[in-house]
């Protein structure tokens, strides 16, 4: 008995040796803490506005108007448009003239303190010679005849790129002339050809100033 006892016992020690008992040396699972007040992030935090609008650039336009009076019964009225980086429209209108044609020009101030004469030359900011509306050479002021018919009115619509309502050569402030004769354009031959046109006295002048747009 004792014997047997003996033996089982030798087994058990033998059995522990071969397999040990297993004993886990793995560090404990890692935690995140966090220590403090929590913050709470609203949805319209991480909300995507919708794609903003077309820009739309509108081109600016600028007006302005001369009202014509003189020491004559001529007068009338001369209403200026331009857009931006555009030529300026000039329509015009004036009542009490002969019938024909009749010098129509910008002049360099907008001085009327004694009358229409005080107005200056022709606006001339090249320093050019007097020509026609169409010619290269010409003053900037340089705009042609208008045409009375037998009722003594003259209406006419000028599109032009030298008298501009903004920037430094801007003719606002400055004035508007009616002449008593025919502009000869510069080709007339006359000594006063190349300065005035020999278009004559001056019938009737206004300032160009801007209006509401």
């Amino acid at each position: 008995m004792q014997a047997l006892l003996a033996a089982m016992a030798a087994q058990t020690l033998v059995a522990a040796s071969i397999n040990p008992p297993l004993v886990s040396n793995a560090s404990p699972p890692l935690q995140s803490h966090f220590k403090g007040a929590s913050v709470r992030v609203p949805r319209k935090a991480f909300s995507f506005s919708p794609a903003a609008r077309a820009l739309t650039i509108v081109a600016e336009t600028k007006k302005a108007v001369a009202v014509l009076k003189g020491n004559s019964p001529v007068e009338g009225v001369v209403n200026l448009v331009q857009e931006e980086n555009s030529p300026t429209t000039v329509k015009v209108r004036v009542t009490g003239l002969t019938p024909g044609k009749h010098g129509f020009h910008l002049h360099e101030f907008g001085d009327t303190t004694n009358g229409c004469i005080s107005t200056g030359s022709h606006y001339n900011p090249k320093s050019l010679t007097h020509g026609a509306p169409e010619d290269q050479i010409r003053h900037a002021g340089d705009l042609g005849n208008i045409v009375a018919g037998s009722d003594g009115i003259a209406e006419a619509t000028i599109v032009d790129n030298q008298i501009p309502l903004t920037g430094p050569n801007s003719v606002v402030g400055r004035a508007f002339v009616v002449h008593e004769l025919e502009d000869d354009l510069g080709k007339g031959g006359h000594e006063l050809s190349l300065t005035t046109g020999n278009a004559g006295g001056r019938l009737a002048c206004g300032v160009v100033g801007l209006t509401p747009n």
